[in-house]
């Protein structure tokens, strides 16, 4: 099987937008830590508690995310190096590390989705009480 330079260029843009996703998602944590940590200091309640811990694990799901993301975008380039030298299967082998590595991230977006959600159910039960 031979693949040609425009295999592995194809997801650079599904990339770039998902690592765009990433970032923003990165920014608004950056902003809700700085929140939560006035908030803490202003009242050391148990409901904030709960919120820093899951933020801190949403971060490091994030973390995640972007470095598989980012890992992804590198071995694309290096499968489309590896085409451009004529090495097809090698590329080949690349840029399916480059898909697993891929999935990988949009795993860890989905379960870092489902801890979101559990967040916003800590926020919503404070409201209940």
């Amino acid at each position: 099987m031979e693949i040609d330079l425009t295999t592995p260029a194809l997801l650079f843009s599904a990339i770039s937008l998902i690592m765009l996703a990433y970032t923003n998602r990165f920014m608004s944590y950056a902003q809700l830590v700085r929140a939560l940590k006035e908030q803490y200091r202003a009242n050391h309640s148990s409901v904030t508690a709960a919120q820093i811990a899951n933020l801190r694990k949403r971060l490091y799901l994030t973390r995640a995310m972007q470095v598989t993301g980012t890992g992804s975008l590198l071995l694309c380039v290096v499968s489309m190096f590896f085409i451009y030298i004529q090495l097809y299967l090698v590329s080949i082998y690349i840029f399916g590390l480059a898909m697993v590595l891929l999935i990988i991230s949009l795993a860890i977006s989905v379960y870092e989705i489902y801890i979101s959600v559990k967040a916003l159910e800590i926020h919503l039960n404070d409201m209940d009480e």
